[in-house]
């Protein structure tokens, strides 16, 4: 299951990658917005960043007007790895190096197609593992600690 959210600007690209899930057979939880009146960005980007901390959904793709915001706060929660992509290259090499486990957009930043190129991408590459799987360690170290020794 893919945690969706977007505050007021990203709604309609929300919408966008809502019909994309749909067309692939994906599931999703929306956790707002769900209207167009002005919200703040880190309502909605910690509680879908909350769903795939927890377990209860597997990734996650947040959405407002730059992707920088909504990723901030998606990437405060413990355990995210929430990467800002506004191009496919990004979105395939954090997944393969990085096991990003969540995804952000602008709305203001990437058009409709460009971002359902970008999601696509993203949800259809693996986690490489190998080398790269000492660096997400140290992430998650840095994330407890604040330190590597």
């Amino acid at each position: 299951m893919i945690a969706l959210a977007s505050d007021h600007v990203g709604l309609t690209l929300k919408k966008v990658i809502m019909e994309l899930l749909e067309e692939k057979g994906l599931e999703y939880r929306d956790f707002g917005a769900y209207t167009t009146q002005r919200c703040d960005y880190p309502v909605f980007g910690s509680a879908a960043a909350r769903a795939v901390a927890s377990g209860e959904c597997d990734r996650g793709i947040v959405i407002c007007g730059t992707g920088v915001g909504i990723s901030l706060s998606a990437n405060k929660i413990h355990g995210i790895r929430c990467v800002v992509c506004s191009e496919p290259y990004s979105a395939r090499l954090s997944r393969l190096h990085n096991n990003t486990n969540m995804l952000a957009m602008g709305s203001r930043v990437v058009g409709e197609d460009l971002a359902r190129m970008i999601t696509e991408i993203w949800l259809e590459t693996p986690y490489e593992g190998g080398r790269h799987q000492r660096r997400v360690e140290q992430l998650a170290i840095l994330e407890e600690k604040q330190i590597l020794e």
